[in-house]
């Protein structure tokens, strides 16, 4: 029996009853409940008696002077959160003890918690084996006009030899329900991963072009140079969205595909014209067997469909087996999933002997049913093949690749397997390292490309490599623009779209090494104002074709380096980048004299002010509300080859 000391205590008016509140409270939740708790309070789960006989005993002693009647329990309520604590605090007019479950503390840090009750602890005996044969003596504080709290050790409230195996059973019980509804409420990020070789910032050195750009950038900057005054909207505001007027050429196609049923021959048509014919058929759903047959009649040079989707597995069938394509070059199927199985190839191709000897572009994009079997046998047909798109070809595996490189190693200049994904980027690196000659090369979603495979394929064949889109390779860091950077010396387009862990870093590698880029395609990355403008201030002159979309800090800088370097600008999309206003627009717009292409999707701040003011009035703005849309999408220029860059436009002049 601990001893106990004797106070004088004053005396007490009768006191209300007394309310015992046990609560347990989640983590997770703790600020929701806090906020929400008035708006929407957890339902209740109402228990007999939540607390245990023992501790029922303790509180017993604190009040001698009540019966088992006065004291009462509210609801239960469960929030998913262990071990317990006492916490005691003061209301009037009644006095509350609220049992709450919170992390638990040494007892060095008892001091932490609060105890509201308004007392004076002079008689408290320390508890011992039985709290029924302890004496303990809680009186309260005769000064009626203090309302603080007093702080009171926990451990003179709990006693020492508390059942610790109820605390843990607890804790345990409440770990396992919070495991179990951790699934439902956790929000995962993949763990982003740590490149093994540190990428040295070693382009600040003030003698890389880049590192000078910037520093003409901050000069700038601290000049606060601003646009006010550099463009001024045309006083004869004529709206040009709409402005270029359609050529005669144009105006009869759209007329041949509004009555394509009334069509009898293409006979004579010049390829580039039958081209036009199929983008307007496919695009307004028209394309039909009878204009398909139109368009094979004869002995074609080259037939481009970007929409098989309505093509049968038979009319196929009818096509290889009658279609003269002896002269065949360009063949183009896309979105062909339902025509081209891996089953009628082989049948349909063998009564066909030569049926594409000349063939150097094939695009099966798409083609969800053809496996590595049936590329094998298509590939076996096409001996002289240059160039071939198998994107969106869910089945392919790395195998494909591997015939590719047996069959047309020493050939094959254009791969694109974008959103293939079973493909497996480290187990195509060999096969990809055979292709000698390959100059286009695009990964585009292929989720297993890194780092460690853009090092090991491009350090190897980076030195014959013109385009490379890597676009939604999430994986890629700045290691990889470095080595893209410093192994790609002929490099003239380069897509980095939707890469989140790229940073200024990338920008200066491509700034100090790319001399030959021409087309940089950007979308959601980290890059800075200052970054981009730098760029353009180095290569702004060679890039014909740039886009900025949704990269957020574009603004200032960049607008005054477009200006003044992007003289040579085709196609320009600033979507999503709504830092520029009327006048940073305006002043690009009226400085690249051969800007033919502007987009501005989601850009909402342009007003008229822009629209009518502008002076180039040859530039076509989509994006915007009410601007044409399919009559833009980007189609292989009519004096283009069946490759990109082997084959030089013709000269007609």
């Amino acid at each position: 029996m601990a001893k106990s000391k004797s106070t004088t205590s004053p005396s007490i008016s009768p006191s209300p009853p007394i309310f015992i509140d046990l609560t347990i409270d989640d983590a997770d939740h703790n600020n929701t409940n806090t906020n929400n708790n008035s708006n929407n309070p957890s339902p209740p789960h109402s228990i007999s008696d939540p607390l245990s006989p023992r501790l029922r005993n303790i509180l017993s002693h604190f009040y001698k002077d009540r019966s088992s009647t006065d004291v009462e329990f509210s609801n239960f309520q469960r929030r998913y959160r262990p071990p317990p604590t006492l916490d005691f605090f003061g209301s009037s007019p009644s006095k509350r003890i609220r049992i709450t479950q919170d992390q638990e503390f040494p007892e060095d840090e008892t001091h932490d918690f609060n105890l509201g009750l308004q007392f004076e602890r002079d008689n408290l005996d320390e508890f011992g084996d039985d709290p029924r044969d302890d004496e303990v003596a809680v009186e309260e504080s005769d000064s009626a006009d203090s309302n603080n709290d007093v702080p009171v050790p926990l451990q003179n409230i709990v006693p020492r030899n508390y059942n610790q195996y109820v605390i843990e059973d607890r804790r345990n019980r409440y770990r396992e329900i919070a495991r179990e509804n951790a699934s439902k409420i956790a929000h995962f990020r993949p763990t982003p991963d740590v490149d093994n070789e540190k990428v040295e910032m070693d382009f600040f050195d003030s003698s890389t072009p880049f590192s000078k750009a910037m520093k003409i950038i901050k000069e700038r900057e601290m000049k606060k140079k601003s646009l006010t005054g550099l463009w001024v909207p045309r006083k004869s505001q004529q709206d040009s969205r709409f402005s270029v007027p359609l050529t005669l050429l144009e105006m009869c196609l759209q007329t041949l595909a509004k009555n394509v049923d009334a069509i009898v021959s293409l006979d004579g048509i010049p390829d580039f014209l039958r081209h036009k014919l199929s983008q307007l058929l496919c695009d307004s759903r028209k394309m039909n067997i009878r204009t398909f047959e139109l368009l094979v009649n004869g002995s074609p040079t080259e037939i481009r469909l970007r929409d098989c989707s309505w093509l049968l597995e038979d009319q196929f069938t009818k096509f290889c087996q009658t279609c003269d394509t002896s002269n065949l070059k360009v063949l183009q199927l896309d979105q062909c999933g339902r025509c081209v199985p891996d089953y009628a190839l082989p049948v349909t191709l063998a009564e066909s002997p030569s049926w594409l000897p000349r063939l150097t572009s094939l695009s099966l994009s798409g083609a969800c049913r053809l496996s590595d079997k049936g590329l094998h046998v298509l590939v076996s047909y096409a001996p002289a093949l240059r160039s071939i798109n198998l994107s969106q070809c869910s089945l392919l595996t790395p195998a494909s690749v591997k015939t590719l490189a047996e069959s047309l190693g020493s050939l094959l200049k254009e791969l694109y397997l974008d959103d293939c994904q079973n493909m497996d980027a480290a187990r195509i690196v060999p096969a990809l390292k055979k292709l000698v000659h390959l100059e286009v090369l695009s990964l585009a979603g292929i989720q297993s490309v890194s780092d460690e495979f853009i090092k090991d394929y491009i350090v190897a064949c980076g030195y014959n490599m013109k385009e490379l889109v890597l676009r939604d390779c999430i994986k890629l860091t700045d290691a990889s623009a470095k080595v893209i950077a410093e192994h790609c010396p002929v490099l003239c387009a380069l897509d980095l779209m939707n890469l989140s862990k790229l940073t200024d870093v990338s920008i200066g590698y491509l700034t100090n090494s790319c001399q030959t880029l021409h087309t940089l395609k950007l979308c959601r990355n980290p890059f800075s104002d200052e970054a981009i403008a730098a760029f353009m201030e180095i290569r702004g002159g060679t890039m014909e074709e740039l886009s900025l979309n949704n990269i957020r800090k574009v603004g200032h800088h960049t607008t005054l380096s477009l200006a003044s370097r992007g003289k040579n600008l085709h196609t320009l999309d600033l979507s999503w980048c709504r830092n520029l206003t009327d006048n940073e627009l305006g002043l690009i717009v009226d400085s690249c004299f051969l800007l033919r292409l502007l987009k501005l999707f989601g850009c909402t701040q342009v007003t008229d002010v822009f629209l009518k003011g502008h002076s180039n009035p040859e530039i076509q703005i989509i994006g915007l509300k009410m601007s044409p849309l399919l009559q833009n999408v980007k189609m292989p220029h009519h004096l283009q080859g069946a490759l990109h860059y082997s084959s030089a436009p013709v000269d007609l002049m």
